[in-house]
């Protein structure tokens, strides 16, 4: 992460336009079902660099058919705004009514998931399964679009299978339809994230279309998005996987996109002061019971490094955590080593959790 690049002009990462809104930095978190909750996206904003973020996946049946729990997952605030609401779905009826009852309830963009490959969702003929369907496949974008008057965008994987890049022919028949972005992880369904990511297919799909395209896939480092930008003329970058544990990432990586030169990482005791933040806000906002928050929150906490002596013992202890004052106990000490005058990021209150100053950017 601080390996440095050729300096970029500050052109070289230009705005992206969706309806209403300007999203200045081309950058977008990836939708992850348990991670990219009110609470992550928050934090990740609220650090600064990224432009896009999107809810967890979420059904178009369960919507479509009232199920409350899953409207659980479909939570934010105004701070956040715009919100890209990701469904998954195959039947262009139930998806539209699922797109209209999302936004009548907020969504200022509503995505469409054609890229999961897991056997729950892709067995039962949605996510990266329609690509085996592109006909299917534009029904549903084009009964989405009709549906709701917010801007439509969907997320693809390269294809089904290796040898049939479907995302190409997709992508035409989506921007005839309306979709007015696509992103593209650049492995094939059958894949998973197995491979080297093919950015070929990210570059054909922009020479196929005139909307913006976000290319997706082995992007880790600034030289990792700055390479994928060059070589593919994708309009953004979407991150996914590596951000996990690490939502300064986007900053890092949007700072030395523009200027050429690395941010440090944030030090343990401000790593530390994120982590504590991130429960807070998690256990305030989660529609869950304390103790099954802070379960959840577990797969967070084992992928904060802290880099301080006896990191493992602490990671065990945050793992075995059952409540937020457990939590407190065992952050709190580390925390409260932020200088606020020197340190590059967000710093807390770490007494109180409540915003000491603001994010820099």
């Amino acid at each position: 992460m601080t390996a440095s690049i050729t300096p970029f002009t500050p052109a070289t990462l230009r705005p992206l336009t969706l309806g209403r809104f300007t999203i200045e930095s081309p950058l977008a978190l990836a939708p992850m079902a348990g991670y990219t909750d009110y609470a992550y996206r928050h934090l990740v904003r609220l650090l600064g660099g990224c432009g896009l973020l999107y809810t967890e996946l979420i059904s178009s049946q369960a919507i479509h058919y009232g199920n409350r729990k899953t409207f659980e997952l479909f939570t934010w605030s105004e701070d956040e705004q715009p919100v890209s609401v990701q469904l998954y779905g195959s039947d262009p009826a139930v998806i539209a009514d699922a797109a209209r009852s999302v936004v009548d309830r907020g969504a200022t963009i509503v995505d469409i998931n054609m890229g999961c490959w897991v056997p729950k969702l892709a067995g039962r003929g949605s996510g990266a399964a329609l690509l085996r369907d592109v006909e299917t496949a534009a029904r549903v974008v084009e009964a989405v679009v009709q549906a709701v008057a917010v801007p439509v965008t969907v997320q693809v994987r390269s294809g089904w299978d290796p040898g049939h890049p479907t995302a190409i022919e997709f992508a035409r028949a989506a921007e005839a339809a309306g979709v007015r972005l696509i992103a593209v992880h650049a492995r094939y369904a059958r894949q998973a994230f197995a491979g080297q990511a093919d950015w070929s297919i990210i570059r054909q799909v922009k020479e196929a279309v005139g909307i913006p395209v976000l290319g997706n896939g082995d992007v880790i480092t600034a030289a990792d998005a700055a390479r994928m930008l060059a070589e593919t003329g994708c309009d953004g970058v979407m991150i996914g996987r590596a951000a996990r544990g690490a939502p300064w990432l986007f900053r890092q990586i949007e700072h030395e996109l523009r200027t050429g030169e690395p941010l440090p990482l944030p030090d343990p005791a401000e790593r530390a002061a994120i982590a504590l933040h991130h429960t807070r806000l998690a256990v305030q906002t989660l529609a869950l019971p304390e103790p099954i928050a802070i379960l959840e929150l577990r797969k967070h906490y084992t992928r904060y490094r802290l880099d301080v002596p006896g990191a493992a013992e602490i990671r065990r202890q945050l793992v075995q955590a059952e409540a937020l004052a457990d939590v407190e106990r065992i952050l709190l000490p580390l925390a409260a080593g932020v200088d606020p005058a020197r340190s590059a990021w967000v710093t807390w209150e770490v007494e109180s959790g409540e915003q000491a100053a603001g994010s820099g950017r």
